[in-house]
């Protein structure tokens, strides 16, 4: 077959998608909501036009090439999400962001997998995990998005927030980490054991914090040496080699790459890329946006096009999506716990938490690719129920954030 006759789908296939994507997220930030939710209530509306007749993008959901482009986008963003802090900013966030950041992964993930537990009883005990994993997140960049929006990025209540969701970021994915690393061998036909828990566990945190580590050294050297080089595209082919470099690296040792990628992002701090502001050229962060604008929209469309609406006709889907979205507000709530110090707005701080954006959407999606015996974790319906709680969650979180830190005003 000419290759041509390959790459023509797939062309035809990006350019419905951007397309779509780019138009819904033009009216949700007309609405006031983030781009991502439009572009992931798109890809719900093309998903289920085959109950109209139109089945061709459904085909997509499933399109081997697109998924590809899409987990590639997962990368591209995880890695910016990390650029957005660094190791430093890290260690430097203070008792009240940690304490919040802790009780806001423990607390959503004992509601997740009770929900799981009461709803699924004849699912495995992995999916109920995966469920209470997927609560653990807190989509960082809709909340700072809404306190820039709003003038209050410099309160107290938005350090702790940003703070704490970005510690939230990796606590959950030593999470997903973790879950993932266990579901693997349990596929593999690996007895589950105490010893093997603890095995996975400790290679998450190894690799992690070694990554870091070994990140915030060696990346200052890797940079000055890529300094000397001429011609265009250095410094962002430099940055891509650390972020595919740390991606391969987590998942060869059995890690989700998104772990890698985040980690990747956070080691990469400014005064890295001196010498090449010097010479003229733009910031990273610039420079990966183009990218990113690519190949994000499709991970995020794809998301909505595996969501099959028919699924709402069951009662059990509905009750799922009720629950989850209530144990998402409640869990994050009782995070805001962890506010000690006086003067902070605790209610706030739960709302900042709140919403659960493309962390929550990725989760899943990670759910939806492992199997035991055969069988996904997250089937189509639990997914489908997943995706209703992250669009409320992000819709509920501006608003009532906004409301929250004007009344205090």
């Amino acid at each position: 077959m000419p290759a041509t006759d390959l790459v023509a789908p797939v062309v035809l296939a990006l350019a419905v998608i951007l397309a779509g994507a780019k138009l819904g997220g033009h009216l949700a930030v007309r609405l006031g909501q983030p781009a991502v939710l439009g572009e992931l209530v798109v890809g719900i509306a093309l998903g289920n036009l085959d109950l109209f007749g139109i089945t061709w993008f459904r085909g997509l959901a499933g399109d081997p090439t697109i998924g590809v482009l899409a987990q590639i986008g997962v990368v591209i963003l995880l890695f910016q999400v990390g650029l957005e802090s660094t190791v430093r900013e890290m260690l430097r966030v203070g008792v009240p962001s940690l304490l919040v950041a802790v009780l806001g992964v423990v607390t959503p993930f004992a509601l997740g997998w009770g929900v799981g537990a009461w709803m699924l009883p004849h699912e495995s005990v992995y999916a109920h995990a995966f469920l209470g994993a997927t609560l653990t997140a807190t989509s960082v960049g809709i909340t700072a998005r809404v306190l820039a929006d709003i003038g209050k990025s410099q309160t107290p209540e938005a350090r702790v927030i940003l703070g704490a969701a970005v510690i939230d970021d990796v606590l959950g994915l030593v999470i997903l980490a973790v879950i993932g690393g266990v579901i693997l061998g349990v596929d593999r036909g690996q007895p589950l054991s105490l010893a093997e828990t603890g095995l996975v566990v400790g290679k998450a945190a190894l690799f992690l914090f070694g990554a870091l580590g070994l990140g915030v050294v060696l990346s200052p050297h890797l940079f000055a040496l890529a300094s000397r080089l001429r011609g265009p595209g250095v410094l962002l082919a430099t940055a891509l080699v650390v972020c595919f470099s740390f991606s391969y690296a987590a998942a060869a040792i059995g890690l989700a790459a998104i772990v890698g990628a985040y980690a990747a992002g956070l080691v990469l701090e400014d005064v890295h890329f001196r010498e090449f502001a010097q010479r003229g050229e733009r910031h990273l962060k610039d420079l990966i946006e183009p990218i990113a604008s690519f190949l994000v929209p499709v991970f995020f469309v794809l998301m909505g096009l595996k969501v099959d609406l028919r699924a709402f006709a069951r009662p059990d889907v509905l009750g799922l999506a009720a629950l989850l979205i209530v144990a998402a507000i409640a869990g994050k709530q009782a995070c805001a716990l962890g506010a000690v110090g006086g003067g902070l707005d605790r209610l706030s701080i739960g709302i900042g938490m709140i919403p659960r954006g493309e962390v929550g959407l990725i989760f899943a999606s990670i759910g939806a690719t492992l199997t035991v015996g055969g069988q996904p974790v997250v089937g189509p319906a639990v997914f489908s129920a997943v995706v209703v709680m992250v669009v409320v969650t992000t819709l509920v979180t501006p608003p009532a954030l906004a409301w929250s830190l004007s009344r205090r005003a």
